[in-house]
């Protein structure tokens, strides 16, 4: 049992810790002997882009997505602005109509984001596309930032970031949620200067129009998918924070659970589907960042943190719960990080508001999520029309 305990908490440390810390020593010592590289040619590259959105009933963000939208620091005859909307019956083809220059596709059967993905892709005919939320503003140089990248050829992908306006004293979910894109933004700039990042933030992102595969119409997290198959087929998927989307955080810790679930459903049916890339004789650098990163997080580890508690207690217990005892020493550590996240529940329930207790709440949110969502993939009811989680 000794052994056993000793690999879960390993598995555990580094999906969540131990990667980081190995990507920062990469990173560093790619640094020392001169091996990041950085490419410098085809300065003058400024292709027309597309900007895409695929919305059902944005009908209250249009005005102020539009708006950002031509606002952006870009040569304005070169965007291009396409909105699919798939199913939306609040009046948001209509309302996007009134604006000169945006090209709406409206169709009144509702196939998901994805089946309008699908669907508007042969409207786009420039050379980059660049795909964002209708719920999400973007910083005013994302456009150019994200084309910055492509001016390497072997860049096949580009990645913004995902920002959550943050409030002096946010709920359980925006503390957690901001604290945890914090984290992440850091992980995907060590990937993307070591190799490539694993994944795209749906709220913006762009690939080159050539690379486009039409993804199968059930995918729930169609970001990822179709960004690492540009992966897959040769070329890097790269990261900007200083392109980004803002947007807020979910309303509540349950608005956050529900986004999350569909996440972790999403992440099982990613990892059935992206099974070839579990293969690093043929992926490499991208096969072990893409299973230290993604495949353990939705997969080993939630299942491990279920039974290390009790597999620690045993081993504590059977040494006396002596105080000097490691394994009694990691025991009472657990105990009390899942007392502070049940106090942050509890905290939660009376908005009385303290980050320091949220942020072991919230981690405890995102696997308890892994469950519920692998319990939802395996009974097969999780729908591509997601229901948009409500915003703080």
């Amino acid at each position: 049992m000794e052994i056993l305990f000793w690999i879960a908490l390993f598995i555990i440390f580094y999906s969540y810790l131990g990667y980081g810390i190995l990507l920062f020593l990469i990173v560093k010592l790619r640094r020392l002997f001169g091996l990041k590289k950085k490419f410098t040619g085809n300065q003058d590259y400024e292709p027309e882009v597309t900007l895409f959105v695929a919305a059902y009933n944005e009908k209250d963000y249009v005005d102020e997505k539009v708006k950002n939208s031509f606002s952006l620091n870009y040569p304005k005859e070169k965007v291009k602005h396409v909105w699919v909307t798939d199913g939306s019956d609040d009046g948001t083809p209509d309302l996007l109509r009134t604006y000169e220059g945006v090209e709406v596709y409206h169709e009144n059967a509702r196939g998901g984001k994805i089946g309008a993905m699908n669907r508007g892709m042969q409207f786009v005919k420039t050379p980059i596309v660049i795909f964002s939320d209708g719920n999400t503003n973007l910083g005013e140089d994302s456009i150019q930032e994200i084309v910055n990248l492509f001016k390497d050829p072997k860049v096949g992908c580009v990645s913004g970031e995902k920002r959550i306006y943050q409030k002096n004293a946010d709920a359980a979910a925006g503390a957690g949620e901001g604290l945890y894109w914090k984290y992440e933004s850091t992980l995907k700039k060590w990937d993307a200067e070591w190799y490539s990042v694993v994944g795209a933030a749906g709220e913006l992102f762009a690939i080159r129009t050539e690379l486009w595969q039409e993804v199968e119409k059930d995918t729930l997290l169609d970001d990822f998918i179709i960004s690492l198959r540009v992966a897959m087929s040769g070329y890097t998927i790269q990261y900007n924070p200083n392109a980004y989307a803002i947007e807020t955080a979910s309303a509540n810790v349950k608005e956050e659970l529900k986004r999350k679930v569909r996440i972790s459903a999403g992440g099982i049916q990613s990892v059935v589907r992206l099974s070839p890339l579990l293969n690093p004789f043929k992926y490499g650098t991208l096969s072990f960042q893409y299973i230290s990163h993604r495949v353990l997080r939705w997969t080993l580890t939630p299942l491990l943190l279920l039974f290390i508690l009790p597999m620690n207690f045993a081993l504590a217990y059977n040494s006396g719960m002596n105080p000097e005892n490691i394994y009694t020493l990691l025991f009472y550590g657990q105990v009390a990080f899942y007392s502070a996240a049940l106090i942050g529940w509890f905290l939660e329930n009376r908005r009385i508001k303290i980050k320091a207790l949220f942020v072991p709440y919230y981690f405890f949110i995102m696997n308890l999520s892994v469950y519920l969502g692998f319990r939802r993939y395996m009974k097969g009811n999780q729908s591509v029309k997601w229901e948009r989680a409500k915003r703080g």
